[in-house]
């Protein structure tokens, strides 16, 4: 068997890890004069090894967000279209890897499983693309790749990036960043396991979000 194509490590190949960590560092940071991010439960995160990353969507922020907030290099799923002639270069550099919706297309995939199999991890967002961030689907990806890599799932979700229609500009608005308990690798054969899997990393999100509704306060009307 051919070793991973894989560049510095827990990255893809053709990611540069000094670019990589640069950016990650400039994540912790960067958003703080915009935004008051609060990471519950931050110890959930598995220090090493392959782990499959999965969380809601709410707004383009979320991904530059978490981006730094593992506290380990992390490969996101990006969606082609981020991939410009300007940007797209810097985001393969970064270690990032293109999908396109609705395509049939395994490279991605076959990338990813590449990166957890050389013990790194990848970010996936289920929903496929922006909504409320209320997980009101979620699609099969993040299952295959756990099951495939033998890697655990860490469901992750956010609140507070989505400003809904109607609503005024808040200033440095609260967004909380809650880590779920790692789900084990899924072992379940074909696509009725994929399937399993898929829900149960749904209702994790389902659970999580919920739970962050609890947490944060309420917001008056028209705000």
């Amino acid at each position: 068997m051919s070793a991973p194509r894989t560049g510095a490590g827990g990255l893809p190949d053709g990611g540069l890890g000094w670019l990589h960590d640069l950016a990650r560092w400039l994540g912790t940071w960067i958003y703080r004069p915009f935004l008051r991010v609060q990471l519950h439960h931050r110890e959930r995160i598995p220090a090493g090894g392959p782990v499959v990353v999965v969380a809601n969507h709410s707004a383009f922020v979320d991904g530059p967000l978490l981006f730094g907030m593992f506290g380990r290099r992390v490969v996101f799923l990006v969606k082609a279209e981020m991939f410009s002639p300007l940007l797209g270069p810097v985001l393969r550099r970064l270690g990032q890897i293109p999908v396109r919706r609705g395509v049939v297309d395994r490279r991605p995939l076959a990338a990813a499983l590449d990166v957890l199999r050389d013990g790194g991890m990848v970010a996936v967002f289920p929903e496929g693309t922006r909504g409320t961030g209320d997980v009101a689907s979620a699609r099969q990806g993040a299952a295959w790749l756990a099951r495939a890599a033998g890697a655990p799932l860490l469901p992750v979700a956010v609140r507070g990036t989505h400003r809904p229609a109607g609503t005024t500009r808040r200033f440095r608005p609260r967004v909380d960043v809650l880590v779920g308990v790692p789900l084990p690798a899924p072992t379940a054969p074909g696509r009725d396991g994929l399937a399993a899997a898929t829900e149960d990393v749904a209702a994790a999100l389902r659970t999580l979000v919920r739970e962050l509704e609890t947490m944060r306060p309420a917001r008056p009307a028209g705000t």
